[in-house]
């Protein structure tokens, strides 16, 4: 199945995002808004994860579970499509489980209307 996730790609784009709603929970910071000119047929959607948090691997692990769990939530729960969202990791995702780590992320998605 071809992955319904766009990421954001203007620098215009994640400052927009940062400075309209936020949604923090103990795993992620969750940035969303409506962007104007974005597909909505395509969940427009970009993880970040700093350096502070390791090195090389550990930040792609993050990004691949972060991938992951967006692909269940798009098949699972109703995620709005015309919203833009940019997710930035904390480190407390490198030593919890995916499970956790999954069902926290879905009830912050299920809180944004």
């Amino acid at each position: 199945m071809k992955s319904k996730i766009l990421a954001l790609s203007k620098n215009e784009e994640f400052k927009d995002l940062i400075n309209k709603n936020k949604l923090s929970n103990k795993y992620v910071t969750i940035f969303f808004g409506v962007l104007e000119n974005k597909n909505n047929k395509k969940l427009n959607i970009s993880f970040v994860t700093k350096k502070k948090i390791g090195n090389a691997v550990k930040r792609n692990k993050i990004k691949r579970r972060l991938k992951n769990i967006m692909n269940e939530a798009i098949r699972k729960i109703s995620i709005k499509f015309n919203y833009s969202y940019l997710i930035i990791a904390k480190s407390t995702m490198l030593n919890n489980e995916y499970t956790n780590i999954k069902d926290i992320i879905f009830q912050s998605f299920r809180k944004i209307k």
